[in-house]
């Protein structure tokens, strides 16, 4: 595959989250509502688009709890199914509950839904007590019982030094994700990757998130890329290089799926290949072997 430039999702692609973000969000909703999803069923949101967002992805586990406990009766796939239906997203969460309970029961439903409070448990638990008080300004709660030391410090690197070098050697690199700037700066840190600020959109500077191609055609032109490889773990990372090659067809876009994330095995590969990927790796260190630089 040629390429002069490649752009890489983080998550699950750079560094493993299964137990940093996925735990925080299934943690966050067992802590505030003593109820959850199960850890799989993150995945059946991430399929259903829109959820690029992990705080809006605990939002809607909670949301759907919420129902559930009052008379929702929608196994989770059936949930996802609908919000994929609908669009993806957390406001397509909101329009499935409305239209399956009746007025006063969803009235209920978001009498007792607090994204604020989800929100700041999930930061808590992933940041830990001295990365909260640092990034987002506040104490912790004290009522809360957390792991002081915080989940972000239990993400291996899926990224080798040498997959590393190889493409910052051979190509001009950037980065497209989900996570607050202050956040990804640590995980690129800690897999050893220098990228510019120009050259990465985080959640601060990124407002329509995946899968709008926005970020990637930004790139793309700042790299005056002819040919440019975008790398992610989800379905959303796919339909981001698609989207792009449909609203720029000056340029090809390609969109290659890695495996190492919620996506893994036959199954993971045929859905990245019907969702559009040109290619599926086993993981990101597998693409200097797919590349030749142009």
């Amino acid at each position: 595959m040629n390429a002069d430039a490649v752009a890489l999702d983080i998550d699950d692609v750079l560094v493993d989250v299964a137990e940093s973000y996925r735990r925080a969000i299934v943690e966050s909703v067992e802590s505030v509502y003593s109820d959850t999803i199960p850890r799989e069923g993150i995945q059946e949101f991430k399929d259903a688009g829109g959820f690029n967002n992990d705080w809006e992805l605990t939002y809607a586990a909670a949301l759907y709890v919420l129902a559930q406990r009052k008379g929702l009766e929608q196994a989770i796939e059936g949930f996802t199914d609908r919000i994929a239906d609908r669009g993806g997203g957390l406001d397509a969460a909101e329009a499935v509950i409305e239209s399956a309970l009746a007025p006063e029961v969803t009235a209920r439903v978001r009498e007792a839904w607090d994204p604020g409070r989800l929100r700041a448990v999930f930061q808590e638990l992933y940041l830990g007590t001295e990365l909260y008080r640092d990034l987002e300004g506040a104490d912790p709660d004290p009522d809360l019982t957390l792991d002081s030391r915080g989940y972000i410090h239990d993400e291996p690197t899926i990224a080798t030094p040498g997959t590393i070098a190889v493409l910052t050697e051979a190509f001009r690199v950037g980065v497209l994700t989900g996570r607050p700037a202050a956040e990804a700066g640590i995980a690129l840190s800690r897999v050893g990757l220098d990228v510019p600020a120009d050259h990465r959109f985080t959640m601060d500077d990124w407002a329509e998130g995946k899968p709008h191609p926005r970020a990637l055609l930004a790139l793309a032109e700042r790299f005056d890329s002819e040919s440019i490889v975008f790398v992610g773990d989800t379905l959303d990372d796919i339909r981001t290089a698609c989207n792009a090659a449909a609203a720029d067809p000056k340029r090809e876009y390609r969109a290659v799926g890695v495996l190492t994330g919620g996506l893994s095995g036959e199954d993971g590969r045929e859905k990245f290949e019907a969702a559009g990927a040109d290619r599926v790796l086993d993981s990101v260190n597998d693409l200097p072997g797919l590349l030749d630089p142009v």
